[in-house]
């Protein structure tokens, strides 16, 4: 592959490091990657080295799908505009969105990101009820808008963030690995940890209805993803929305990271739990790379909304480029069989990735449903001690194997793999190859007692060689 970028890696450092933001951050911040060009589930960087993409959920049927390229192309040469004009594709697309959702979600709104989505469904949420109490999940993030960091604990908890708002009441997340209720730990069935977090979240129902009369809105990523990967209990969702309904309060199903197929069996995650959210909203695949963004509700939500007075306008929600594109999305998607792919490599990778369980005592949990896995690194199987060091030391590895992985959850010790639809079975195989290595040289050197010292190193433009990466690693630890 030719070189696509004339510009001097140093040199894009160096003008970034100068006109963009400090708090915008990069992956491997001590030795960024420059990605030009992208190809289905791979990514090439200035040099044209290849690198298989695990966490990319935004290109959901593949970077560059000449598909999706056409469609945008092909409509941008004819018109964008606002949808205050009549075009077919915004109509098309609402109505192939309705159509896979329960009959009750029938009335759209575009708009142009996650942040945008969630941040509408809330104002619409609290229109409609008159009540301002939301109840959101530990560790949630919903969105980069001011409304949205109000009610995402994974940002708001950070040591700089902001104050959580008298209005917002956080429960604890639903996670059965390492949460406040665990399983088999507690020696509870799965089934009753998760009544006992829905009963967390009925508690702060009746508080708010003894304090304030009412809920505004409960609001949930289906399967929580910056969280950690948190699969919820069998009927957890549907317990919650029944004590949320009772206090007059709204359900939003964030589908912004998990919906459009990717969880195999359904096209919305919110489909396993067998619920049906008051308003959803869906974002990041929706356009595969393109900002496009939706929220669906019920009527007489949208009746609600309407009857302000206040116009709803968006310069660019809705716009026949965009409609474009997440139609053909949508094509892709059917005509390609992503569901079906999704749950056959998805439970591939998760076989495989249980094998890696047997193996290696570093792998204290592996989840996961279709194309959404999270594996996460424990270093004593018995108190759960997150193995945040060494997850990323594995993630760093990884990449120079030319793996993409990453991690996250609040102690950044899980492993995530959240890959276009187009993965294979041949990529999960080499995905979990690889890391079975990987985690074969923490196996070799680990050391009783010893942690993994995470520095902060200036930015360069140059790897460090693989064959001193352990050594390096081990030399770097510090007796505790």
């Amino acid at each position: 592959m030719a070189y696509l970028q004339s510009m001097p890696k140093s040199e894009t450092i160096q003008l970034r490091e100068k006109h963009v933001g400090a708090a915008c951050q990069l992956f491997f911040r001590s030795s960024p990657l420059k990605i030009v060009r992208g190809i289905a589930q791979f990514m090439y960087d200035e040099t044209g080295e290849r690198y298989l993409d695990c966490i990319n959920n935004v290109a959901h049927v593949g970077h560059c799908h000449p598909h999706v390229v056409e469609a945008g192309r092909n409509q941008m040469s004819l018109i964008s505009t606002n949808n205050r004009y009549l075009h077919d594709e915004l109509v098309i697309l609402a109505q192939r969105l309705v159509n896979t959702l329960p009959e009750s979600l029938s009335v759209c709104f575009f708009v142009n990101s996650g942040s945008e989505a969630n941040d509408l469904a809330l104002r619409m949420a609290r229109i409609h009820t008159k009540k301002k109490d939301v109840i959101t999940l530990d560790h949630a993030y919903h969105g980069h808008l001011t409304t949205m960091i109000d009610i995402s604990p994974y940002k708001f908890n950070l040591p700089g963030g902001p104050e959580k708002p008298d209005w917002v009441h956080v429960a604890p997340v639903p996670d059965v690995y390492r949460g406040k209720y665990t399983h088999p730990a507690d020696s509870e069935s799965v089934e009753e940890v998760g009544r006992m977090y829905a009963d967390e979240v009925g508690n702060i129902c009746n508080e708010i209805k003894n304090k304030n009369g009412g809920v505004c809105a409960f609001i949930a990523e289906s399967l929580q993803s910056c969280g950690g990967q948190i699969i919820p209990p069998d009927g957890y969702f549907k317990r919650v929305y029944e004590y949320v309904h009772e206090a007059g309060g709204v359900c939003i199903a964030d589908e912004v990271q998990v919906g459009f197929g990717r969880v195999g069996t359904h096209m919305w995650a919110f489909e396993t739990q067998d619920v049906v959210p008051d308003i959803v909203t869906m974002g990041k695949p929706m356009g595969n790379g393109h900002p496009v963004a939706a929220v669906i509700t019920t009527p007489e939500i949208a009746k609600s909304f309407s009857d302000t007075g206040v116009e709803y306008f968006n310069t660019y929600g809705g716009n026949p480029v965009s409609c474009a594109i997440a139609n053909a999305v949508l094509d892709v998607i059917e005509e390609e069989n992503l569901l079906e792919r999704a749950s056959r490599v998805g439970n591939h990778l998760l076989s495989r990735c249980e094998d890696l369980k047997h193996k290696h005592r570093l792998v204290g949990d592996v989840r996961g449903r279709g194309l959404f896995v999270g594996v996460e690194l424990v270093t004593d199987r018995e108190t759960r001690t997150p193995a945040t060091a060494e997850a990323k030391h594995v993630v760093n590895r990884m990449r120079e194997e030319k793996i993409l992985i990453s991690r996250d959850g609040p102690d950044s010790n899980v492993l995530k793999f959240k890959p276009p639809m187009v993965f294979t079975t041949q990529d999960a195989d080499r995905l979990v190859e690889t890391l079975d290595r990987v985690l074969g040289e923490l196996d070799d050197t680990r050391i009783s007692n010893i942690k993994l010292e995470v520095l902060v190193t200036p930015i360069n433009t140059e790897v460090p060689k693989k064959e001193n990466v352990i050594k390096s690693s081990v030399q770097k630890a510090i007796k505790t």
